[in-house]
């Protein structure tokens, strides 16, 4: 088996292993809390112990009393060698294992077992093994000690483990070291291996409440529980154990008085450590100064001060698992009883605890510390909270009502599963229309976070009309109308903005400016759902006025990038972020750091922006919130087509393909579509980057998206134009243009004047770069060099080329975009040919354009993709490569890949 983060303790086992092989005998104590790992490194050493006599034995509780048991268990696989001891110790060795009658002599008996190590040790090395030291019985414990300390002239090591240092006892004096807890880095390896389909909450879930203890690690997983599932304590929920875990903790409690078992009881349950609250509890349980020194010198409680700690974080889960109902139930009500009268919130969860029946007096006092708990955004607990007050509602419409806010509180604090299972359970005691009153419309917005954008477009317009107040109602209209975008319902839409509008907001002084900016954001639509746009949204104040607004208010960044307004939402979004983590609203985090990292990426910062998809991923699957996980992922790809990752973007797009066109997911369709399509473009594949473009503007496709068809124009154009596709790139080109004029937007004026540029060539071209400067979107300015670079060196402007082939160059390169790096660099090289020939290898006497098309031929390019990156016609390669083959010598393309390293070696002749 293999023993993650033991490196340490390994190599010192082996080390002793070898100088006993050698004949340097010693014994060493392994010891710390249970289920640390001991047994795993005396594991260990017996599998090492190659060619040794292993003799082991294991202490029991059961036989702690029995003289010798353990001695008997260790030796009896050697008992025949008895024989060859002296006859006072084998007469003395043979009582002690209940062989004869003779009296036991302590001195003779010790003597007689390290006798027969040692003969045993003259054929070979001997390793005495000693698990669970503490419980062996007290005469063999002080047998073995005699010999553990006797070995170190023969070849016997002596191996016992324990729970504490041995400064005491039998073990005194003897070499020790102690066994820590896993590193939080090997703690996941151990639960991955061990449970390799644990999801990534399941195991940091685990790590955390394991504390590095790998019998915790192995346990944990596989009893549910946890977070959503257990019960209800003061400041957190207990964690579920398992059977040996409540062995490996409890073993040492059960050998206390019961009123010390008592006061374990009682801390582990008031769980905040306070030793005066548990001192009062204790009073009329016997609990006196004796049963505090007990306590504190078993090891499992420390004290320091007003302080209670115990010795591992398992130790109060299992103490508290293995106390019955009615023992726990009565320690919640001594120390309910036991608090100040200030501490509302403690009491009611104690009262909780202690209550086995419906009880409104002590629900409302839960509900009551709900609210404390949402007021410091302690949604989590707050959740805890509201449930366990509903379980405890005699009516079930209050439960109905409870429910409905621990599943808002649950949403909020990052966990969407159990938001969807309270919200069932509310709508079943209760109804639809209370539930989503009380619970602010979540039905719609869970289902907008990872289901059908249809369907959430439903339950949002129908609950704008039951929430409470008409701030509700706009933010339940807002992400209506984001749901009906995403589907790519313009119809929908329509409706969803129609009623948002609709939404008297007089009586709310803040939500009057922002209403006029959300109709800006979202345009209208024609009958032909055509986007007819008012004034750009980014004007004047108008972005700044949603810096304080929720994220339900914020709009999507695609949306965003088609006004061309990035630079002030993402200044906006960064301030949300900021505010949701301190808040700790996970969920809406997720989603605004999916967003964040879209504006990052476009604005040059690829390094931020792969940070802020990776953390939004991790934190939405753990919320559940997949469609904001597929967000997130399609970032990534994004990322991955520039860098020319295919198989990453492959990996990505598919995830993200597989969770959102079953559900009409267009939006995040479409994303993938054009991911995909770019990486094919970047790679020098225009025919297959057409074949995922093209879909984004075909009506019915799983993949047609208004908004993405408009921002993959410049994309879909520029294949079009490598395969000779005119009718495509003046189409895209209407489109861009068409939006550029009505709305201002920088993005679209380059974009619509670098399309023209493939048809007028430079004044497009400077006209492009002029729109663009490098500081918006450093990737895009960068292509259009690159672009215009190519057109100058066809042109046979080779010093322009150079120039901005080179800028184009240094801007991929910095930002990490592989492929169009090379791509600008190879231009670079044929701009840079002097028209003298290499005396280095046999003359070829190519042209540039010859040169070029033999390069990419050598490097595996068919005549179509060829023609695709130089803006020829493939006929036009296969001429060229007719001309290329005679003048090499050569006569297939397998011989040309093999002189490909002379090819980028090789001037050009003057005809170049």
């Amino acid at each position: 088996m293999e023993l993650f983060g033991r490196r340490a303790e390994t190599a010192a086992l082996d080390e002793l292993l070898a100088r006993a092989a050698d004949g340097a005998g010693s014994a060493l104590v392994l010891w710390g809390e249970p289920g640390i790992g001991k047994t795993a490194l005396l594991e260990h050493a017996v599998d090492a112990a190659a060619g040794a006599t292993v003799l082991r034995c294991r202490g029991t509780r059961m036989e702690t009393g029995l003289a010798f048991a353990a001695l008997h268990e260790l030796l009896w696989p050697v008992a025949d060698r008895l024989e060859t001891l002296p006859d006072p110790q084998a007469a003395a060795l043979r009582g002690a294992l209940g062989l004869s009658p003779a009296p036991a002599n302590r001195f003779l008996i010790g003597a007689a077992v390290l006798s027969l190590l040692a003969g045993l040790a003259r054929e070979r090395p001997v390793l005495v093994v000693v698990d669970d030291a503490p419980w062996i019985d007290e005469a063999t414990a002080h047998c073995l000690g005699f010999v553990a300390r006797r070995v170190r002239s023969d070849p016997i090591l002596v191996l016992l483990s324990g729970h504490e240092e041995p400064d005491t006892g039998p073990w005194e004096g003897l070499p020790s070291r102690e066994v820590d807890g896993l590193a939080d880095d090997d703690a996941r390896r151990l639960v991955a291996a061990d449970v390799p389909g644990a999801d990534a909450a399941t195991v940091e879930r685990t790590v955390r409440a394991a504390g590095g203890n790998p019998l915790a690690l192995h346990e944990l997983p596989t009893l549910g529980g946890g977070e959503d599932e257990a019960a209800l304590t003061p400041s957190a929920e207990p964690v579920p154990v398992g059977p040996r875990l409540r062995r490996a903790f409890c073993a040492r409690a059960e050998a206390l008085k019961p009123p010390t078992r008592a006061l374990l009881l009682l801390a582990a349950a008031e769980g905040r450590g306070d030793r005066h609250v548990v001192h009062r509890a204790g009073a009329g349980w016997g609990v006196d100064a004796s049963t505090w020194d007990e306590a504190l010198r078993s090891g499992l409680l420390r004290a320091s001060g007003a302080r209670l700690e115990f010795r591992h974080p398992m130790i109060p889960a299992a103490l508290y698992d293995g106390a019955t109902v009615p023992e726990r139930q009565a320690a919640h009500r001594a120390l309910a009883a036991a608090l100040p009268d200030d501490a509302v919130e403690e009491r009611a969860w104690h009262r909780a605890a202690a209550a086995d029946a419906a009880d409104e007096d002590v629900a409302a006092m839960l509900e009551g510390a709900a609210a404390r708990c949402l007021q410091r955004s302690a949604d989590a607990m707050a959740a805890r909270t509201l449930r366990r007050a509903a379980e405890l509602s005699p009516a079930p419409a209050d439960a109905a009502r409870r429910l409905a806010a621990a599943a808002r509180a649950a949403w909020d604090a990052g966990h969407a599963e159990t938001a969807r299972r309270l919200l069932d359970d509310a709508e079943r005691r209760g109804g639809e229309e209370p539930v989503a009153r009380r619970s602010g419309g979540l039905r719609g917005i869970l289902e907008f976070a990872d289901g059908s954008p249809e369907r959430a477009h439903h339950y949002l317009a129908r609950d704008m009309g039951v929430v409470d107040g008409a701030r509700g109602a706009v933010e339940l209209g807002t992400v209506a109308v984001r749901a009906a975008w995403s589907a790519g319902r313009s119809d929908l839409q329509r409706e969803a903005l129609r009623r948002l509008l609709a939404v008297d907001v007089e009586s709310d002084p803040g939500l009057a400016p922002v209403v006029p900016v959300l109709r800006a954001w979202w345009a209208c639509y024609d009958e032909t759902g055509e986007v007819v746009p008012t004034a750009p949204p980014g004007t004047g104040d108008a972005v700044g006025r949603l810096a304080t607004a929720p994220w339900e208010l914020l709009p999507p960044v695609p949306l965003v990038q088609a006004w061309g307004v990035e630079g002030p939402l993402s200044d906006v979004l960064g301030l949300r972020a900021a505010q949701l983590r301190r808040r700790h609203e996970l969920a809406a985090l997720a989603m605004v750091l999916a967003q964040t990292a879209v504006l990052d990426l476009h604005a040059g910062r690829w390094e931020a922006a792969e940070s802020s998809a990776t953390e939004g991923l991790r934190l939405a699957e753990e919320a559940g919130a997949h469609h904001v996980a597929t967000q997130s992922r399609l970032c990534l790809s994004s990322l991955a087509a520039a860098r020319g990752d295919d198989d990453l973007v492959d990996e990505h797009t598919t995830h993200a393909l597989t969770a959102s066109a079953p559900r009409g997911v267009r939006a995040l369709s479409a994303s993938a579509y054009w991911h995909r399509g770019r990486a094919a473009l970047f790679g020098g594949r225009p025919q297959d980057a057409l074949q995922h473009l093209l879909p984004l503007g075909e009506p019915g496709h799983e993949a047609a998206h208004t908004t993405f068809a408009l921002l993959a124009a410049p994309d879909t154009a520029e294949a079009a134009a490598q395969v000779g596709r005119a009718d495509v790139v003046a189409s895209r080109l209407a489109t861009v243009a068409t939006w550029a004029e009505r709305t201002g937007a920088g993005w679209a004026r380059a974009a619509a004047h670098r399309l023209r540029a493939l048809d007028d060539g430079e004044a497009s071209y400077r006209a492009a770069l002029d729109a663009e400067g490098p500081g918006d979107d450093p990737f895009e300015h960068a292509r259009t060099r690159l672009l215009y670079g190519e057109w100058l060196r066809r042109a046979r402007r080779r010093a322009d080329a150079r120039r901005e082939l080179a800028a184009a160059a240094d801007t991929f390169g910095r930002l990490g975009a592989t492929p169009l790096r090379a791509r600008a660099l190879r231009e670079q090289d044929l701009a840079e040919a002097s028209g003298v020939r290499d005396t280095t290898g046999p003359p070829t006497g190519l042209t540039a354009q010859e040169l070029r098309v033999a390069q990419l031929a050598a490097e595996g390019l068919t005549n179509r993709e060829i023609a695709a990156q130089l803006l020829i016609s493939h006929r036009t390669v296969g001429h060229h490569l007719a001309n290329v083959y005679p003048k090499l010598g050569i006569t297939s393309r397998a011989e040309l890949a093999r002189i490909d390293g002379d090819l980028r070696l090789r001037a050009a002749s003057p005809g170049r």
